[in-house]
Formats: structure tokens, sequence, C-alpha cells
């Protein structure tokens, strides 16, 4: 294998994934480093690539605040109890004060943003969403970031991070190749900011064969925000923190837009409103500060998603499925109608497709729901992600070691999936999160922290070892192949995906035990987990497309393990509906209220968890009246 080794060297921030989160990282590091060498790694092609590619039907997180609509701390507050308490609010705080200019900046380049023709204020589907034509959504952004760096690297797969060898603990670059000519790349950086995706395709999906490519989060989401950053030795927080989505059955289509702006409803396979049966024994669970339906009509204080999906899972177990949405009546009115088909035409086609080759027309038959397989992603509606310190002029001292954004690996950054604690930041909260962590990262050089760096060839020669080994694994023993994909000495990619996915299905809480899991499930989880990662030492590549496969396989992996440790340090069940400990199945605000923090050693692979204080920063509304 004699592939040409590429090296980009002297760059002062280089940012992995080019989604929202890198292009807003890419973007911002431009303003404040106006004479700094800024590069993009993506593994995809930038004008395509992340959550966004196929388009988005509404931007989920806008304040609104210069038309007096909401404020960050409004944000903060209903972050907070969505997650059932766990967030990290100075960085949600954070991101909520800046987002507003972001979204101003996206209509300027030219994303067309839906308004109130009286009003001139912008469309909302919710309270925290605004409606727009988003199908040319990412490449209009990419636009920005592409005129921002000095190069574009698409179709590189980055692999690792590359560590300074003269000062531990501090990020060097990171390397990996190109997933079209095999080419080594070694990017040596001063500063890295890590806005790669999450993970979907972890736990076993509901969808299989060839549904599987309609997943929700997008299939190609590797867990490389994660992987990347464990196998560095970063400190990650919340990982047990996986959500289950309600979605349109098989096709994955999102809910929002219908619940929201369509004012459909859901109802049991009787055509019985449901949800309200479950509240008794669920406030049980997780207790009256949690789950109050007498005043869960106020926007401030809504039903947590996971509890609404408790009782999704309970009503279907007891066999009153499926469960429907009620789109009959809403399609009966032709703009509405209208609105229902283009929501998915612009962002979820694979939905709409599948209603139209099944033959199920929304306006005379109400379409199926199901609760999705868990995904692990920290910018969507939960908060796993690394462990990272926030702004100076909010963050308590165990929550800021000097730079914005940047985790507990010196000169190493985070913005969207990557973050963790900032659930609910969405699109526009990841491109903002990306515009913060490059502004750190700009003076985290200025400051001069990014000098003398040093990466030996030993180290880059290890690694292009390393990140070939499957190809030459597969070279050695291809021909002692039998039964067609069968070999003694090796795994391929695709056998030790469906491994993990089915243990990750069976022992972690995914869909075919219905969420539930318990500590000695967890324990026989992470003992497979590690033959899995021994065995994972072997997997062979027949060419450079599996070689792709077998590196987002081994991030899949370190992302797994990270959630196996975590659901098991959390002896709760803080968030039913997506996933339930059997042993101990109540909310334990007495003993866990507190975020998760772990490190893995990249040496011996041994976890170290801890427990980290939870600081409300943001008064409860309630207690603001009542002291006014």
């Amino acid at each position: 294998m004699n592939f040409k080794t590429v090296v980009e060297d002297d760059i002062d921030i280089l940012v992995c994934g080019a989604g929202l989160g890198g292009t807003g990282a890419a973007f911002e590091a431009r303003y404040w480093g106006q004479d700094k060498k800024i590069v993009i790694a993506e593994k995809a092609n930038i004008d395509r690539s992340g959550a966004v590619a196929q388009g988005l039907y509404a931007i989920n997180c806008y304040m609104g605040t210069r038309f007096g609509e909401n404020n960050p701390e409004d944000h903060v507050r209903y972050a907070r109890i969505d997650l059932m308490g766990m967030v990290r609010e100075d960085l949600l705080f954070d991101m909520a004060r800046h987002v507003d200019s972001t979204v101003h900046q996206f209509e300027d380049w030219g994303l067309p943003l839906m308004k109130n023709p009286e009003s001139g204020s912008y469309l909302r589907e919710g309270r925290w969403q605004i409606m727009i034509h988003g199908e040319s959504y990412k490449p209009i952004v990419a636009d920005a970031a592409k005129t921002s760096a000095d190069k574009v690297f698409n179709r590189i797969c980055v692999t690792h991070l590359l560590m300074d060898e003269s000062k531990a603990n501090r990020v060097a670059g990171a390397v990996g190749f190109n997933v079209r000519t095999g080419n080594y790349h070694v990017f040596k950086s001063k500063t890295v900011v890590v806005a790669a995706g999450g993970a979907s395709n972890i736990f076993k999906p509901r969808s299989v064969g060839e549904g599987a490519g309609r997943v929700w989060y997008a299939p190609w989401s590797s867990g490389s925000a994660y992987g990347l950053l464990i196998n560095a030795g970063a400190k990650m927080t919340q990982m047990e923190n996986r959500i289950v989505l309600a979605r349109f059955k098989d096709g994955y289509g999102p809910v929002g837009a219908y619940f929201l702006h369509l004012k459909t409803y859901t109802q049991n396979g009787m055509g019985e409103e449901y949800e309200s049966k479950w509240w008794p024994s669920l406030q049980e669970i997780v207790g009256k500060e949690y789950l109050d339906p007498e005043i869960s009509h106020l926007s401030h204080r809504p039903i947590p998603t996971c509890l609404r999906n408790h009782a999704f899972i309970q009503e279907v177990a007891a066999g009153r499925g499926p469960i429907h949405m009620v789109t009959m009546e809403a399609f009966q009115d032709p703009h509405l109608e209208d609105i229902g088909w283009h929501n998915f035409l612009g962002m979820t086609v694979g939905q709409a497709v599948l209603w139209a080759s099944t033959d199920v027309d929304p306006k005379y038959e109400n379409p199926e729901l199901t609760t999705s397989e868990p995904y692990v992603m920290g910018s969507h509606a939960t908060g796993c992600g690394a462990w990272c310190s926030g702004p100076e002029d909010l963050s308590p001292p165990e929550y800021f070691w000097g730079y914005n954004r940047m985790t507990s690996v010196e000169g190493l950054f985070g913005a969207g999936d990557a973050v963790g604690g900032t659930p609910h930041a969405f699109s526009s909260g990841s491109f903002t999160e990306g515009r913060i962590a490059a502004k750190a990262a700009c003076q985290y050089i200025d400051d001069g922290k990014g000098e003398g760096i040093v990466v030996t060839d030993a180290q880059l020669d290890k690694r292009k070892e390393e990140i070939y080994k499957p190809m030459e694994t597969y070279r050695i023993y291809r021909n002692e192949i039998t039964a067609g994909s069968v070999n003694p000495n090796y795994i391929n990619p695709r056998q030790a995906l469906d491994r993990l996915q089915k243990l990750m299905d069976e022992y972690g809480g995914g869909v075919t035990v219905n969420y539930m899991t318990n500590e000695k499930l967890l324990n026989i989880g992470l003992k497979k987990m590690k033959s899995l990662e021994e065995d994972l030492e072997k997997v062979a590549a027949e060419n450079i497309h599996e070689l792709l496969r077998a590196w987002e396989i081994k991030h899949r992996q370190l992302t797994s393990e990270s959630v196996l440790q975590h659901t098991l340090f959390r002896k709760e069940t803080r968030w039913p509906g997506y996933y339930y400990r059997g042993d101990a199945l109540k909310l334990d605000d007495e003993n866990w209220h507190v975020l998760t923090v772990s490190r893995r050693d990249p040496e011996t692979g041994e976890y170290t968890m801890e427990k980290a204080p939870l600081y409300h920063l943001v008064d409860d509304e309630k207690k603001e009246t009542d002291a006014a």
C-alpha cells in the first residue's frame, strides 16, 4: 500500500467536521484571526455534510429577543426541565445569548426565513422554532465557511488526534485518510475544534436491511465527535443521556412540525387519548417537581420529552397500540396538507417516499408512530459530550479552566455534538457554539499557549501503520475466506457493526428489551465490549471504502463503551422513556442531582468515573415571580 502522505503544517486552527458546528468555527475564526491559518477536514463534502445535509424545515433554536418573545434565561429553564435538571446552565446561557445573531446572519446570507407579514417577526412553529425554506440550508452556510478557511479538505476521515510530545495533555493536530484516494493526511495544528457528528447506529435500529439508511439521527454520524475525544483522554460528561424519539414509523419522519404547526395530536389504537392515564404512576417515579400535569400547559414548564415517551412505550406494552398521529383533520385544509408534505420533501424525503410507496395518504389515514432506537448526540435534545470549560463571566470555578468550550485536553475545543451538557442547541446553536469555540481558540493562540508543539515522525508513523492495518490484515488473510465472508483471522466492518448493535440493544437498553437494563446486564455488556475492542484490532478492510467503515466502527465502539460506563455509574432512572435501570427505577435527586464525568486512560483503556456538581445559575420562573 503506497498511498501518498499529505502533510499540512503550521495550522493555527484545525476544524474536524464541517457540519453546522464546524462551519460556525471556521467562519468565526477568520473574524478573530485575520492572520491565522484555518483548515477544515470533512469526511464527506462541506456543501452537503452533517445532520442538516438533506435540508431542514425549521431552525429549532431562536430566542426572538428583539421581538420580545424569549430571552436566554427562558431557554435555560426550558432545557433544564426537559432534561430532568441535568444541564450545564453556563454553556446553555452562553449559547442562547448569541444564537439570534447567528440566525440573522443566515438570513443575510440568503436563507429564506418565513415571516409574519404584519409584525415582521419570523413565523413561529413553536416557542423556540422558526420556519424556513431550508432545502439549501447547508450549502448556504457552507459558503461562509469556505470563504473563511484557508483550505477545505473534503473526503478526509479523521481517525486520531495528534498529541504534543513536549507537553503532556496538549493537542497537536490530527491524522486521517482520504476516503477516495486512500492518501494519508497529517494536520499539525496549534488548536483543534472537534465538530464531528454524534452517534447513530450504535443500537440495533428498528428499520433493518434496506430501511437502515433511513434511520434518524443522520446514519453517517459514526460517533467521531466522541471517539476522537475519548481516545485522546478528554473527559466526557452525561454519556448515559441517550435520546429516544417519537417518529413516523419506518421513515423516521420528525413529528415536531405536525404537533406544533399543524396542531395534530396522538391517539392509541382504540382512538383514545392515552398520555394522561400514565401521569399518576409516572409521578411516583420522578416526583411532582419534574411532572406536574396541572401546570404543563404553561409554556415554560412543558412535560419533559422523555416522560411523554414513557407514556407512549407503556401504552403500546399494555396492548393498546399502535399509536397514531391524527392527521386526517388537519389535512382537510389544503394549506396544511401542503405544509405536511413539504415538511418532509424539504428535509426527510424518505418519509414522503415511504408513504407514497406503501399507499398511506395522511389525508385519509392516520399514520403510525413509533419510538426509535437510542441515539447519542449532544446538540439535539440530549446533553452527552465532552466536559468543556464555560465562559469566564458565567461559570463557577468547577466549570471554568481558561478558555470557553475547551475540553480537559489543552488546545482541544468542542462544538455541536461534541460539547456535553448543552441540549436543545440544534443547528443554529451548534453553529453558535462553533463561533464561541473558535473565538476562544484564537485567544488561546494569541496568549502564546500553542507555541513549541512537537510531533515526531515516530508518532506519525505509528498512526499511519494503525490506520491502514485493516487493509494489511485483509491482504495477508484474504485467501482463507470461507462461506463468502467468514474468515478465521478477522472480522469485517459489517460483522463488527452487527455485533455492536446487538450488544448495545440487549445489554444497554435498546428497542428489543423496551429500553430496559440493569447493573448485571451492563457489566455483561462491558465484558463483551472489551472482547469486541480486542477483535477490532483484527478488523479487515478489502478496499478504501471498507477502511472508512472500519474506522467508523472503531469510533462507534469507543462511544458505546462510554455510554455503558456512564449508564452503570448513574444508579437511577433519570430519564424514563429514554432508558430504564430496572434495579433503580426511581429518580434519585438525593444522590444523583449531579453531572457524571468520565475519563478513559488512552494507554490502558481503564475508566475513571466521578460526580461533578450541578449548579442552577438561572432562577426558576416561579421563584422569580414569588420574589417580585
